[in-house]
């Protein structure tokens, strides 16, 4: 029995949702950090053994593994989402969202999509859809259409298309057999390249990773810069997953330009920095 209230009765005591809120840029956490100082603020206290929570995960046995899960996903955030539709071999559809997920390489174009398996026996649907059939779209989720992708995460049988439930619409690929969501503003279509099973230290299958060769995108047109192909957020509106049942909104940002090593060298406090640690510095 949950000992949370109902989620309608939380939810209802929140703000709404404030369409209007678009991406907008401030200064970074310390816009006067100097080269060598290090965190913006900083307690000796922090740095200690006392002050750290350690884990072995090899100690960590039964239900308390799933302790390891709820942690991952609330520290390793925000994670960009993949919502994947596959098909079986009979044709039939699947759709669901998964946030084991992101971009591993440009040419050729590959992302990964990392699944966890009911049991050692058996793979989860859309991964066994995509090992059989060789092909899957992967669709960024944007905020117009979230509730009507998170509700394809739903445990439906294998089988069980999960489209219909959401009401989003099928659009016909044009690689592949699998059809990308209509909704979304930038889409994959993506041929299987690489799959890995992970293996827990009993040696039982607990996951697999897989990775997609991009053969065609579709992006609205929106969100793209034609010359550039630089996509823009504010047009985007991609969501990100958080802990438990949490998603991330992109509302605000903050740049920083990558240093350079040919015309930071030059820098006296780069040169009186790397004087300090001269044992650090041998080339």
């Amino acid at each position: 029995m949950s000992h949370h209230p109902p989620f309608k009765q939380v939810e209802a005591s929140r703000p709404d949702f404030d369409a209007s809120k678009t991406l907008s840029f401030t200064k970074t956490p310390n816009s006067n950090w100097s080269i060598g100082s290090g965190a913006s603020t900083r307690s000796d206290a922090t740095l200690s053994k006392d002050s750290t929570f350690e884990i072995n995960p090899a100690e960590i046995q039964g239900k308390d593994k799933g302790k390891l899960y709820k942690m991952l996903i609330s520290a390793v955030t925000p994670r960009p989402i993949a919502f994947v539709a596959s098909m079986d071999g009979e044709g039939r559809g699947n759709l669901a969202p998964f946030s084991y997920f992101n971009m591993v390489a440009h040419d050729p174009p590959t992302v990964m999509v990392s699944f966890t398996h009911p049991s050692p026996n058996e793979l989860k649907g859309t991964c066994e859809n995509i090992l059989s059939t060789k092909e899957f779209t992967t669709n960024i989720i944007s905020e117009h259409y979230l509730e009507a992708a998170n509700y394809t995460s739903i445990d439906a049988p294998k089988g069980q298309s999960e489209w219909p439930l959401s009401g989003l619409t099928k659009v016909e690929s044009t690689t592949i057999k699998v059809p990308r969501v209509g909704e979304s503003k930038f889409s994959m279509e993506c041929e299987l390249l690489h799959h890995y099973h992970i293996m827990n230290d009993a040696q039982e299958r607990t996951g697999t990773v897989v990775l997609g060769k991009v053969k065609y995108f579709h992006i609205n047109k929106e969100i793209i810069d034609e010359e550039s192909f630089l996509i823009d957020t504010k047009e985007l509106r991609p969501v990100s997953r958080l802990g438990g049942i949490t998603y991330g909104r992109t509302t605000e940002a903050y740049e920083l330009p990558r240093p350079v090593w040919k015309d930071e060298k030059e820098k006296e406090e780069v040169k009186k920095v790397l004087e300090k640690s001269p044992e650090e510095n041998k080339l």
